[in-house]
């Protein structure tokens, strides 16, 4: 049985597709000589694999859990004359970190960054019959040059760092594509006038046609001449707009000459008015709990579709409406039934382990697979905003002119002006549409005074109200009264269900579940009923190895029953009334 076997983006879905996920021939490279060596000419590997899991991982069937500075993959892969008829291409969902394909013997290119996803054209490489598919990946997290997110730069997991991912870590497939096709495309949604704008480009020149519809029913349609780019609107007969917790997509299926794919939009708007972040117009207060995307037996890769669901599930079922993606591109799969149930993300990037001040390092990393990520993203309603830089604790006070911060800003508002961006989550705010803070104090009277003055009169003093914050943040905390504002990590209480005394998490825990749930209340409360706060994001859903300061375990059992923390986050907020 193939692992992972559903489409891996329901966003862009051709019928002409086939998976090659499962068994690869496979082989470590402690050596980094593979390249030099010609191991890309050899007929097999000494090990095998199952793709998409990484080698790192017990679903790999390797489970080395030490540094792995590269491998090498290999894969048989049988063609028909059938198939060559038409384009082919060959794409990978992520492998981390620098990949480089070979086919036949062939070098077709390379990729550098491990979150987003990329393909090759090997139309000319490949003939009918057996084909040589050769990928070597290097990694390096210890090397300050390469994005890790929570990977851990040491032998083992320590703290919030935990194990890591190389190579292969999400589905690879072959897309059999007509020579003129529809490359990619973007939907404007217009609520005021129901209507949807779609932007996109494709290879030669011709017709396309674009029909939506509804549950089944159909919603518009249109058809335009399209020369390397087009740009078409349709007025929808009927208005859905997708809703926070209910969700609504509109499908769409575009047509052009022998190519044909199927997508989707959601008819949503994100807007700004004063301290509040409107959804379609209407005060949502974002309840958000910070989601890390690792799994016990997959680290990075969900095991099976459902796990994915099941994630996104146990949040709503704690009464959480969203989170914070973190420190790591989550797969498409993952936002698309975020996009179905109506639950909202944050999108992020795992800058963690980039040496930011090195802006050489940056405009290679940070710009490229930032830039990937938002493309690869931007069609997903669930997305309400996108933040490239969490907590740039590197980027100290000596220096004085922001570039790189400022610069990605810039570039995400370019890439997208649809929504709004954090410049850096955390700390060292220099342009942002919206200001948070952290903070893991666990006393609530004290973590209710830090943030009393901004529901009172606006005013958000963070570094003053947190005095074991200065004079490291006074410099940087700047707040322009009237901004949007949020505690983007707060709590983190620590409980560990084994009673293990190894376990990791923020503060003193609680000395009983009566404690602990009256800490969460209380802390959670100083947020929900400020009047100028738009939302929280609770640190964390579920532990991550040694870290314990989940509400549900690491294998998603919950700790505590559900329905109190329910009860508690669906409280009215002040800013929704």
């Amino acid at each position: 049985m193939i692992p992972r076997p559903e489409h891996p983006n329901p966003q862009w879905e051709r019928k002409q597709w086939r998976n090659l996920n499962g068994e690869w021939e496979f082989e470590f490279d402690f050596s980094v000589s593979a390249i030099e060596g010609e191991l890309f000419k050899k007929e097999q590997l000494k090990d095998k694999i199952i793709v998409p899991f990484c080698p790192e991982s017990e679903l790999s069937g390797i489970g080395y859990k030490d540094f792995i500075p590269a491998i090498c993959y290999r894969k048989t892969v049988n063609f028909t004359k059938e198939d060559l008829k038409n384009r082919v291409m060959l794409h990978f969902g992520a492998v981390d970190y620098h990949a480089f394909l070979y086919v036949n013997g062939t070098k077709v290119g390379e990729h550098r960054g491990g979150y987003t996803p990329f393909e090759f054209d090997i139309t000319e490489q490949v003939t009918v019959g057996e084909n040589a598919v050769f990928l070597y990946v290097k990694d390096d997290v210890r090397s300050g040059k390469q994005c890790a997110g929570k990977q851990s730069q040491r032998l083992r997991s320590a703290g919030c760092h935990y194990t890591r991912t190389t190579g292969i870590w999400q589905t690879v497939w072959l897309e059999f594509l007509p020579k003129n096709h529809v490359k990619n495309v973007k939907y404007y949604p217009n609520i005021t006038n129901s209507s949807v704008t779609i932007c996109g480009e494709v290879t030669g020149s011709g017709e396309i046609q674009i029909k939506t519809s509804f549950e089944g029913i159909p919603t518009g349609q249109t058809s335009v001449r399209a020369a390397g780019a087009f740009t078409a609107c349709i007025p929808l007969s009927e208005a859905h707009l997708w809703e926070v917790g209910k969700g609504g997509l509109y499908d769409v299926e575009i047509t052009y000459g022998e190519d044909r794919v199927t997508s989707y939009f959601g008819l949503r708007e994100v807007r700004i008015d004063g301290y509040k972040v409107l959804i379609n117009g209407k005060s949502v207060f974002q309840r958000l709990v910070l989601d890390q995307g690792f799994y016990p037996d997959g680290i990075y890769t969900a095991p099976t579709e459902d796990a994915l669901k099941k994630d996104i599930q146990i949040s709503l079922d704690a009464g959480f409406n969203g989170a914070r993606l973190h420190e790591k591109v989550f797969e498409p799969r993952f936002l698309y039934h975020a996009d179905k149930m109506g639950y909202i993300v944050w999108g992020e990037y795992p800058n963690w382990g980039l040496k930011i001040y090195d802006e050489t390092i940056v405009l290679s990393d940070i710009i490229n697979g930032w830039s990937e990520s938002v493309d690869r993203d931007f069609n997903h309603p669930s997305i309400v905003g996108w933040c490239p830089f969490n907590e740039t604790w590197d980027y100290n006070e000596t220096v004085t002119d922001y570039g790189i911060l400022k610069t990605v800003y810039a570039l995400t508002k370019r890439l997208d002006p649809t929504r709004p961006c954090i410049d850096t989550s955390g700390n060292y705010h220099v342009i942002t549409d919206i200001y948070d803070v952290h903070t893991y104090t666990q006393d609530p009277d004290v973590f209710g005074a830090y943030f009393k003055q901004f529901g009172e009169t606006g005013d958000f003093d963070y570094a003053t109200a947190n005095p074991t914050r200065q004079p490291f943040f006074q410099k940087w905390y700047l707040y322009k009264k009237g901004m949007p504002a949020f505690v983007s990590e707060y709590g983190g209480i620590k409980w560990d269900v084994e009673q293990s005394q190894g376990g990791w998490g923020y503060g003193n825990a609680p000395k009983t579940e009566e404690e602990f749930i009256d800490r969460y209340k209380k802390l959670t409360e100083h947020l929900l009923f400020n009047k100028n706060m738009f939302g929280f994001c609770y640190t964390q859903l579920y532990d991550v190895e040694q870290e314990v300061n989940g509400l549900y375990t690491y294998d998603r059992v919950p700790k505590f029953d559900m329905e109190i923390f329910q009860k508690i986050n669906a409280q009215p907020a002040a800013i929704e009334e």
